[in-house]
């Protein structure tokens, strides 16, 4: 998940640089392994269980992750941005069809290859217009924190409070959609008035758009998306997809090992892991959480959920929200999931649309971001849970 290597070159796979990960993703690793370690050693039963429900959101996102990799570096990404910039003639159809592009994208291949993939293929196609481009920048973001809701594997959150609730990607589709949908919508409205300007400008579209190749990212693309919606327990058959995918590349000299292993960004994965189990932990032995949730109402669950993501990120808060069976579960996820668009604590795809804005050559604020969320954030958790109850789910 590493951003290092990314930038809007024409080949993104043989441009990447050969840095090591930023020192906070070292930080991250010896602080999850450390929590890991002192809940083995407290109390290993839970810890094993906390492990067991949350392992296979980390090994889906490998997966998609090695996916979204092969599937850039045959243009995927680059051609749909190119396309976005030569058929909007104004500024608010380059914006529309971006945010669907990162809506489909997030639904299906996760929030942080979202993330990671198109913000640098959206400010290369507003920067081939001459215009939007900072409604495309804050767009990759909290749009795609927005449209994490679709299916289980567009955030790890989702699956790691799926622990005690199976569901297929069709089903948990069935429940989620309404509240995907509005926020989604509403944080889109929201970047739109912003920019609103910006937006209504006349823009000039490149003559040319780069034709992507359709072949095995194409069908890796595909096949997750089958497999993430058709199973209950996608992660081992997406993550051998991904390894196959990627193998094929390493053969075919089209990619190396060490920039695949940049771009997963082992240390940042293993170290949310182990953070993630020890507050998991932590709530199998400690009922304050469960005992507030079961308090706080749907309302409250929402807000309780966004406020512990903002304070602890929120795959642990997730962790430790979930620890037991929640009650309601989808109001839970929306607070998890939209709660990061206030502050960059809140989700890990802050720390890497930071990485690759800049490394795409923006002026990523943090302040401006959280400035948009503030406003972004209350409006779409009312509506997604507006929308939820309207259809009579949780």
């Amino acid at each position: 998940m590493s951003p290092d290597a990314i930038d809007v070159s024409p080949d993104p796979t043989r441009q990447r640089g050969a840095r090591a990960g930023p020192p906070w993703a070292w930080a991250v690793a010896v602080l999850g392994l450390g929590a890991a370690t002192a809940a083995l050693a407290a109390s290993p039963h839970q810890a094993r269980s906390a492990a067991a429900q949350t392992w296979a959101p980390f090994v889906l996102v490998t997966g998609l992750i090695l996916i979204g990799v092969v599937a850039g570096g045959d243009g995927l990404f680059r051609a749909a941005g190119g396309l976005l910039a030569r058929s909007a003639r104004r500024g608010v159809s380059l914006f529309a069809g971006a945010a669907l592009l990162i809506v489909v994208v997030t639904a299906t291949l996760n929030l942080d290859t979202s993330v990671v993939f198109l913000t640098p293929v959206l400010v290369a196609a507003a920067r081939q217009r001459g215009s939007a481009e900072a409604a495309l920048l804050y767009g990759s973001l909290l749009l795609a924190n927005a449209s994490s809701l679709f299916l289980p594997g567009s955030n790890l959150t989702n699956l790691i409070v799926l622990g005690h609730h199976p569901l297929s990607g069709g089903a948990f589709l069935a429940l989620m959609w309404p509240a995907a949908v509005t926020a989604s919508a509403v944080t889109a409205c929201c970047i739109g008035f912003w920019s609103r300007r910006e937006l209504t400008a006349a823009a000039q579209p490149p003559d040319v758009v780069e034709r992507p190749h359709l072949g095995l990212g194409l069908g890796a693309v595909a096949a997750a998306v089958v497999l993430v919606v058709a199973l209950r327990s996608p992660a081992l058959p997406v993550l051998a997809v991904g390894v196959v995918a990627s193998g094929a590349r390493l053969l075919q000299h089209r990619a190396t090992l060490r920039r695949t292993l940049d771009t997963l960004g082992i240390p940042v994965l293993v170290g949310l892991f182990g953070v993630t189990v020890g507050l998991g932990s932590l709530g199998r032995v400690w009922r304050g959480p469960a005992d507030l949730l079961s308090h706080a109402g749907a309302i409250g669950s929402s807000a309780v959920a966004a406020a512990c993501s903002v304070l602890v990120n929120n795959l642990p808060a997730a962790a430790l929200l979930a620890a037991g069976r929640p009650h309601h579960a989808a109001q839970l996820l929306v607070g998890l999931n939209l709660g990061p668009n206030l502050a960059a604590s809140g989700s890990l795809a802050w720390f890497l649309w930071l990485q690759v804005a800049r490394d795409s050559g923006a002026s990523p604020s943090i302040w401006q971001a959280s400035r948009l969320g503030a406003v972004a954030v209350p409006l779409s958790i009312a509506s997604a849970l507006a929308a939820l109850a309207l259809a009579g789910s949780g």
